[in-house]
């Protein structure tokens, strides 16, 4: 059976997903692509059940039969002892985003690494590398670190408010990338580390609307420093606002946001979605919330 003439049903699982844009990304340009798609929303907040309950969800979305769910936090890593099989990325990130059910079995994805290196390649192409802060070593965390030293980040220094799970993100990457690329440490460390980097990468809930504010001081960031922020809803986060107007390169968390939808929705539908057309949607939908919010 070809992909246009069946149709598809998908959802997202997390906490507080009301806003997220993803869902009608897909709906989108599956209708730009005459295909029959329907994305559900499973917002654990609103259903009342603790992010552990994703195991009992995924049963039950593939017994209803979906072709596949996002998964954001705080799932991406409790998700992965529920799943039959991992892509070679997901089982090296430990965190999954995105999970196809094919065949009797369910199929762990990560698009979050490959969408913010894509997004970054565009946005932020002949940025220095050398040596990178990412702040949060959590799913996202660690796909974005994933993505940083296969870009060529030659020194990356993950600071996390649990200093134990940045070490031990840290460890992994330097098996996977080589001794001496990456360190983990706590927060308070982020200072020192920041005053001889290139590049500061945010991670966090931090600026997300219901978590307002910055993830650090003001005064850290130098007109040197490239900043880029994973948080897109709002778009124009604290600390997207601050970094441009202390003379930062910035990179909104925006870009991310789609090239993550674009690579997930191939997984679902096994087509090829268009980038530039999705882009063109977040940006409509992005402006569309703006005028009712």
């Amino acid at each position: 059976m070809s992909p246009s003439s069946r149709g598809f049903l998908v959802g997202l699982v997390g906490t507080g997903i009301g806003p997220s844009l993803t869902p009608p990304m897909h709906e989108r340009e599956a209708d730009a692509l005459g295909l029959r798609y329907l994305y559900r929303r499973f917002d654990l907040d609103e259903l009342r059940l603790p992010a552990t309950a994703i195991g009992d969800l995924l049963t039950a979305t593939r017994m209803a039969g979906y072709d596949g769910l996002n998964v954001t936090h705080p799932c991406k890593q409790l998700v992965l002892g529920h799943l039959d099989a991992l892509s070679p990325d997901a089982e090296a990130l430990g965190a999954v985003n995105t999970v196809v059910f094919r065949d009797g079995r369910a199929i762990g994805h990560n698009t979050d690494w490959s969408g913010f290196a894509r997004s970054f390649d565009r946005g932020l192409a002949d940025a220095p590398l050398d040596r990178v802060v990412l702040l949060g070593a959590g799913g996202a965390g660690a796909a974005v670190a994933h993505a940083l030293l296969t870009l060529g980040t030659r020194q990356l220094t993950i600071a996390d408010v649990d200093e134990r799970r940045a070490r031990e993100l840290a460890g992994s990457l330097v098996k996977r990338f080589g001794r001496g690329r990456a360190v983990g440490t706590g927060t308070a460390d982020a200072p020192d580390a920041l005053a001889t980097a290139d590049g500061l990468v945010h991670a966090t809930p931090t600026g997300m609307a219901a978590h307002p504010g910055l993830p650090l001081p003001a005064e850290l960031l130098r007109p040197e420093l490239w900043v880029a922020d994973i948080v897109y809803r709002p778009l124009e986060t604290a600390l997207v606002q601050t970094a441009r107007a202390r003379g930062c390169r910035v990179l909104d968390g925006g870009g991310m946001a789609v090239f993550q939808a674009v690579d997930a929705f191939k997984l679902f539908t096994g087509v090829e979605p268009d980038a530039d057309r999705m882009l063109a949607h977040f940006a409509q939908l992005i402006g569309d919330a703006a005028r009712v919010g």
